[in-house]
């Protein structure tokens, strides 16, 4: 089968798009390239300056937030996203999220998506045939809520998925007129407004999936009124609603925090959302880490972004909340380690019963995950 990123890719603009990838790489079994200086997520030598010992190493948890790309121009497949899970957390599983990778280049167009399932499906079987201490134990793909098909999108999706099929992502970010990002969102303004979406969204509820979605902090308003037009269907909230530092939004950290603070409470209100905790360090939300010379240590990470987890988890609740780690987005900014280990300082105070929620136990009633 040859794949292809949906273009344009999120990431990366310079990718070349409509790439053939054999059968080797799209399993894992072969990197070539990931080690060149020219991938994307190469930055490991960067992130080795900040060496900490694993805090709390014996703690289970499961990883409800990453991506893998089978380009070699990426530099993030199978084989890194082991490493990372393996350097010293206990990583048990994982949720892959949709992110436009590995597209069919062939066949019809509301199927493309179909072979990013596909792609996850054959790393998950590899991770399961290596024994590897993670296992990619659901995924998260893409569909157009709005599609006349899309009933035939999610047979699609569950058919090729070898019974990891979890849920949909439909990223409602929307960057149109925004200058400076890095990753902008290139969301349909007014997505969760339209008819056929809302209609989408019931309908995806209604067999049993999630819905995750990615969007901006002006745009939170938007959901919560979406989340109160189709309460029956699970909604997660992904990187905090990206309260962003960058562009027009730099200088204005304290201001858009209250107003995000205001939102995100009002949005808790909503029985049927939950929030995920992490995704805060992509360089669009402007925390300065992407490109200096030093990355974070977990207690600089701590001190720059605690208060928003402090206040996310007491508006939803250790019962609603799951920490992600976003990777590798965020590895462009702090090591998995690192990130780990400031997600557990933060919650060092929680009792026992409410870090096993927020660490394993809240992501795999979401997503439907058997306890290995």
């Amino acid at each position: 089968m040859i794949y292809t990123l949906q273009g344009p890719c999120r990431f990366c603009n310079s990718l070349v798009l409509s790439l053939p990838i054999d059968e080797c790489n799209i399993l894992g079994e072969a990197n070539v390239a990931t080690t060149g200086d020219d991938t994307m997520f190469n930055n490991s030598e960067w992130l080795r300056q900040i060496s900490e010992e694993v805090v709390d190493p014996d703690r289970d948890l499961v990883d409800p937030h990453h991506h893998l790309w089978p380009q070699p121009s990426m530099g993030y497949n199978l084989t890194e996203l082991l490493s990372d899970t393996s350097d010293g957390h206990k990583v048990s599983q994982t949720v892959y999220m949709e992110c436009g990778a590995a597209y069919f280049k062939e066949g019809p167009e509301h199927l493309m998506s179909v072979g990013e399932t596909e792609f996850i499906a054959n790393a998950a079987k590899l991770a399961k045939e290596q024994n590897s201490p993670t296992q990619i134990a659901g995924l998260i793909a893409h569909a157009d809520l709005r599609d006349e098909h899309l009933d035939s999108v999610l047979d699609a999706h569950d058919k090729v998925s070898n019974g990891l099929f979890r849920g949909v992502r439909q990223a409602g970010a929307c960057a149109a007129g925004i200058e400076g990002l890095v990753i902008p969102g290139a969301a349909e303004a007014g997505l969760f407004g339209q008819d056929a979406f809302r209609r989408g969204l019931d309908r995806i509820g209604q067999r049993g999936l999630t819905f995750d979605t990615w969007l901006y902090h002006f745009q939170l308003r938007e959901l919560i009124a979406l989340a109160r037009a189709v309460p029956e269907t699970t909604i997660i909230l992904d990187h905090f609603g990206t309260p962003l530092g960058v562009g027009p939004f730099a200088g204005q950290r304290e201001a858009i925090f209250e107003t995000w603070k205001s939102d995100i409470a009002e949005l808790a209100l909503c029985p049927n959302v939950f929030a995920k905790l992490g995704g805060l360090a992509m360089p669009d939300n402007g925390f300065g880490w992407y490109g200096r010379d030093i990355p974070p240590s977990s207690d600089e990470f701590v001190d720059a972004q605690s208060p928003y987890y402090e206040h996310t988890i007491a508006c939803f609740g250790p019962e609603r909340c799951m920490f992600e780690s976003n990777f590798p987005v965020d590895r462009l900014s702090v090591g998995y380690r690192v990130l780990w280990n400031a997600f557990k300082k933060m919650t060092s105070h929680f009792s026992e019963d409410d870090k096993n929620l927020m660490f394993s136990g809240v992501a795999r009633k979401v997503y439907r995950l058997e306890t290995p």
